[in-house]
């Protein structure tokens, strides 16, 4: 993972879109999937955003994944969040599309 910063996210300012493996604000740094374990939670899952150059969360979406989290491994919650990820990421593609069209409709 690489923080990007500075003059790239001004040049690609809220065409940047972002995949972590938590629900955002909760655990932003790496491997959150062995944070939110390590914590105890019941529910965690992932969040699809644009990033901004204040690395604020403008328009994202969520998925969560639940159930079973005392008996999950790090590794088998990883491989259910990446699954929610691929999901979401697909949601989050075709908003992006629809809100481009209407963008453009509105002229």
């Amino acid at each position: 993972m690489r923080v990007l910063k500075g003059e790239f996210l001004r040049a690609f300012e809220g065409r940047i879109v972002n995949i972590h493996p938590s629900l955002l604000p909760s655990f932003p740094g790496l491997e959150a999937w062995k944070q939110a374990l390590d914590h105890g939670v019941k529910l965690t899952g992932c969040t699809v955003h644009f990033v901004g150059c204040e690395c604020g969360f403008r328009r994202d979406h969520r998925a969560a994944v639940g159930s079973d989290l005392d008996n999950d491994t790090p590794e088998m919650l990883h491989h259910r969040i990446q699954a929610a990820e691929h999901e979401l990421t697909e949601m989050y593609r075709g908003h992006c599309a629809r809100e481009v069209l209407r963008w453009r409709d509105d002229g």
